[in-house]
């Protein structure tokens, strides 16, 4: 099976305060979670490897929440308060970009996946499945 290139993608929060890369195929897969969290803040998860990520402005600006198990490194913008990435408990050593802070020309084409996060325990497995 054939690995597809990745390549790099630029995002912000809203205000621009923080920018960031992120290196993805241009074929996305995303997930969209119904967990209490994501539920409420319309995150679209990107999930890529820590070395797929990098911070280019704003670490000083950004303000994290835990909470639960304290494993998930919810990060926001203290200016505008949006979350464009975090530390997700799924993926303790990656990074769960917010697509919808993405900017998307780059990508040929977006495919989302529901993931039941109201009932995270039991289908967390699922999301290690490719």
């Amino acid at each position: 099976m054939k690995t597809e290139k990745k390549i790099w993608h630029k995002g912000a929060c809203h205000c621009g305060a923080v920018t960031f890369e992120v290196r993805a195929p241009a074929n996305a897969q995303l997930t969209a979670c119904s967990c209490s969290m994501c539920d409420m803040t319309g995150f679209l998860h990107l999930i890529v490897e820590a070395e797929d990520f990098r911070i280019l402005s704003g670490a000083d600006n950004i303000t994290a929440y835990t909470f639960n198990t304290h494993t998930a490194k919810h990060t926001f913008c203290k200016t505008c308060g949006v979350k464009p990435f975090y530390t997700p408990r799924s993926h303790p050593n990656g990074i769960s970009v917010n697509f919808r802070c993405v900017d998307q020309s780059g990508f040929k084409s977006v495919t989302s996946k529901d993931f039941d996060g109201q009932n995270w325990e039991d289908n967390v497995a699922g999301l290690h499945d490719k």
